[in-house]
């Protein structure tokens, strides 16, 4: 009899067995998969540095509604030059509440953004995702491999990017001090053109495309009827419904498509502006981007200040002063840029 019984349960048994045994592949199948995603999600090398608090700058008496709009990037290796470039437009400026910064990023990042809330808390800004696919197998190699990022031809795709109720936008690199009044910079009339922004008409314009791009007789006619001069893309006023209806993010697509076939230039998002606008723009006062700061882009040797005024610190070129500073080789110029440095070393956290 109890053998009939023990027979009789056997069929349970396999079934329970079964039912143990399917648990266990699910459970290590759901665990491989849950590292697979760990194992994939992006980590950051690096701790983001911290900053202090900003002061809250406050609008003048006379300050009117008028908005200035101020687009940048945000990038993690750039974040401590936009950080002083933010505080130097508000410091300088007479009517701070009335700036709105525009910032663009490749990838949402909840630690940037919380640095820019809890440095600026009372900064008017919003962050737009700059997609990166825009400019994917368009990109060719440059001299400097901080020109060739995604987010460097941001400043292409501003029509598409800003909304629609943005008219007119200031373009400025993460590596520039405002030392004057930006609302000055913003009301320059840009006369019909597209684009305002210094031109260095003394530059040799030449240099800035390869000889097969110079000895291409139909690529040669591109500057045909204009007086082209090189402009820095780093400080540029946009009138952006023209932007827009002009297509030019497209006629600049279209250079970097023949930059892949022919490589007519060595920089990177700078050439294709050349093409398209060089000659067609609104010069301004060169107080507006006293650029080169951070040397050529190769090996960035110190540079000193051009004659003249200054409203705006440029360095552009390899050296960053931040970089320059920390390493105790600064240039002269540097120390310009240091009294905007919202950076806390751990020295100064520590003293604290």
């Amino acid at each position: 009899m109890a053998i009939r019984r023990i027979f009789s349960l056997s069929p349970l048994i396999g079934l329970l067995s079964l039912f143990l045994i399917i648990t266990l592949i699910l459970l290590t199948t759901t665990a491989a998969t849950t590292n697979i995603r760990l194992s994939l999600t992006r980590k950051r090398s690096k701790t983001l540095p911290v900053f202090r608090e900003a002061p809250a700058f406050r609008n003048g008496d006379t300050c009117t509604n008028t908005r200035v709009h101020i687009a940048m990037t945000l990038d993690y290796n750039y974040l401590r030059g936009t950080m002083a470039a933010v505080l130097s437009i508000l410091q300088h400026s007479f009517c701070p509440e009335n700036v709105y910064f525009h910032f663009l990023w490749s990838h949402y990042d909840e630690e940037i953004y919380k640095n820019i809330k809890t440095t600026f808390p009372y900064l008017r800004f919003k962050v737009y995702k700059f997609d990166s696919n825009r400019v994917k197998g368009k990109i060719s190699k440059s001299i400097r491999q901080a020109l060739d990022q995604p987010l460097n031809y941001a400043r292409v795709y501003l029509g598409d990017i800003l909304p629609m109720n943005v008219k007119r936008v200031i373009y400025l690199d993460s590596d520039i001090i405002m030392v004057d009044d930006v609302e000055k910079l913003w009301r320059v009339e840009l006369e019909e053109k597209v684009l305002a922004a210094p031109e260095y008409c003394q530059a040799n314009f030449t240099r800035y495309f390869t000889n097969n791009f110079w000895r291409d007789p139909e690529l040669v006619k591109t500057f045909k009827g204009r007086k082209a001069c090189y402009f820095n893309t780093g400080v540029m006023v946009v009138d952006v419904m023209k932007w827009r209806k002009g297509r030019y993010s497209y006629k600049v697509e279209k250079w970097m498509v023949v930059q892949k076939q022919k490589r007519i230039y060595h920089l990177g998002s700078l050439p294709p502006f050349l093409l398209v606008l060089a000659g067609n723009i609104k010069g301004i006062d060169h107080r507006w981007n006293q650029h080169g700061l951070g040397g050529d882009n190769i090996e960035g040797k110190c540079r000193s200040l051009h004659p003249g005024p200054i409203s705006l610190l440029h360095w552009s070129g390899k050296g960053k002063p931040w970089l320059r500073l920390d390493s105790r080789k600064p240039c002269t110029v540097d120390h310009l840029w240091a009294p905007y440095d919202l950076y806390r070393s751990k020295n100064h956290i520590l003293e604290e």
